[in-house]
C-alpha cells in the first residue's frame, strides 16, 4: 500500500466510534522497515488558521484493521 492511499483513509477509534481524522505522517523502525507509529490529524486547521490542530499519535499495534475506506484503532483517549 502506498502512503498516499494510507492518508486518504479516515481513522476511527472503535471504543467510542469517534472519528480521529486523518494519517498525517508515519514512524518507521530504520532496521526493520516496518510502521511502529501512524499520526493522525484532524485538520481543523485548514479551517481556522488559529486554533491549533488535534493530533494524536497511535502504536502500530493499535491498529486493529485496515479497511479500503477507514482504519480501526482500538485506543484509550
Amino acid at each position: 500500500m502506498l502512503f498516499s492511499d494510507f492518508k486518504e483513509k479516515e481513522v476511527i477509534n472503535i471504543r467510542d466510534c469517534r472519528r480521529l481524522g486523518k494519517v498525517t505522517d508515519f514512524e518507521f523502525d530504520e532496521c526493520s522497515g516496518c510502521i511502529c507509529k501512524i499520526m493522525v490529524t484532524d485538520g481543523s486547521k485548514i479551517l481556522c488558521i488559529f486554533k491549533p490542530d488535534f493530533e494524536v499519535t497511535i502504536p502500530y499495534k493499535d491498529i486493529r484493521q485496515i479497511g479500503p475506506d477507514i482504519i480501526l484503532v482500538d485506543i484509550n483517549c
